[in-house]
């Protein structure tokens, strides 16, 4: 069982940028891979980043722009998010356990963070 809380997001300009954080608590998160998905006003959840022990992935959307990564020590997974457009806008959730067996395979299920708004303005 996990529990994920999220600190980061906000309302920034277009081009700028923010640093999600994901903490989470509870046994075996070092053993999940792990996702960061968003969610814009009458979209389907989309993936971002997929995050294993060797690989991270992403959608053409965000790649070269979105930097996920994990910190097993601190059971903690963060997004960095550059170059943020208008359409970016979205809320954003981590996940534990979607991704499986690796972050090539991600699904919506397993375990979510409550979600935090990024709101970018052109």
């Amino acid at each position: 069982q996990l529990h994920l809380v999220q600190s980061g997001g906000g309302l920034v300009q277009s081009g700028g940028s923010l640093r999600l954080s994901c903490t989470a608590s509870g046994s075996h998160f070092s053993a999940h891979a792990l996702g960061w998905y968003r969610q814009a006003p009458g979209e389907e959840r989309e993936l971002v980043a997929g995050i294993d022990g060797s690989r991270t992935v992403y959608p053409d959307s965000v790649t070269g722009r979105f930097t996920a990564s994990r910190d097993n020590a601190k059971n903690t997974m963060y997004m960095q998010v550059n170059a943020l457009r208008p359409a970016d806008t979205a809320v954003y959730y981590c996940n534990a356990g979607g991704c499986y067996p690796d972050a090539y395979n991600c699904k919506i299920g397993g375990y979510w963070g409550q979600g935090t708004q990024v709101t970018v303005s052109s």
